[in-house]
């Protein structure tokens, strides 16, 4: 009778260890999960990387329209030049000049107006820039301290996990080869191989048990529930 209930006491510790050990390797993996660069800092990169290089076409653009406006503003002095430096007489190439000279002047004016566009275009993607990087050593600041917890995490749990088989395998070994099949096998089928009894209930399938069945399980011998073949414990 003593030998029964040890072994079903036996068996309901085994499943206790295999259940701490599941939750434990569930806890593993979602910390593992969460390794790694998150959501959030790959997206503070790229936001970073994505206002640099719009910064860089600005500015390649802003030296484009410098040289254009320096080209556009030395033709427009030439051409005052030639308009009243005197050496011009004849009428109609002087309104052939002047004509000229207000076509240039216009183009100047228009790359000005661009010129002046892309400058404060820079000047806004430069402040954008400095908040972006100040954003991205914030977001890399907490996702290193978050790491630093993830890690600790994954130290303990594999700790625990370690100490949880240890202690598995010494508990199994002490099992006839017989009584641990037939734990595989019943955990195999049902995931829960052992549950108490309480109240004269199962509290695998909460069916009440048959008076046979429940005297059998006070005599201490391994005895299956009728209902859902799990094997019964009586603390």
């Amino acid at each position: 009778m003593g030998f029964g209930m040890g072994l079903s006491k036996s068996l309901y510790e085994l499943q206790q260890i295999d259940l701490e050990l599941q939750r434990k390797q569930q806890l593993l993996d979602e910390t593992e999960r969460n390794l790694g660069e998150s959501e959030a800092l790959i997206e503070a990169r790229a936001q970073f990387a994505s206002l640099k290089s719009h910064l860089a076409g600005v500015e390649t653009k802003q030296k484009d329209a410098d040289w254009e406006v320096e080209d556009l503003a030395n033709k427009v002095k030439q051409l005052k030049d030639k308009l009243y430096g005197g050496t011009v007489k004849n009428p109609k190439e002087l309104v052939s000049l002047e004509h000229e000279r207000e076509i240039l002047q216009k183009q100047l004016r228009e790359k000005e107006d661009a010129l002046l566009d892309l400058m404060a275009e820079a000047e806004s993607t430069r402040d954008k820039l400095r908040q972006g990087s100040q954003s991205l050593k914030e977001t890399e600041s907490k996702w290193r301290q978050e790491q630093e917890v993830l890690l600790q995490k994954q130290a303990q749990l594999k700790k625990e996990l370690t100490e949880l088989n240890h202690r598995r395998d010494i508990l199994f070994a002490q099992l006839d080869p017989s009584s641990a099949q037939l734990y595989e096998q019943v955990k195999s089928m049902k995931g829960q191989a052992v549950v108490r009894v309480e109240q004269g209930r199962c509290q695998g399938c909460r069916i009440t048990l048959a008076v046979s069945e429940w005297q059998r399980v006070r005599t201490g011998v391994i005895v299956h529930c009728s209902n859902c073949g799990r094997i019964l414990h009586l603390e």
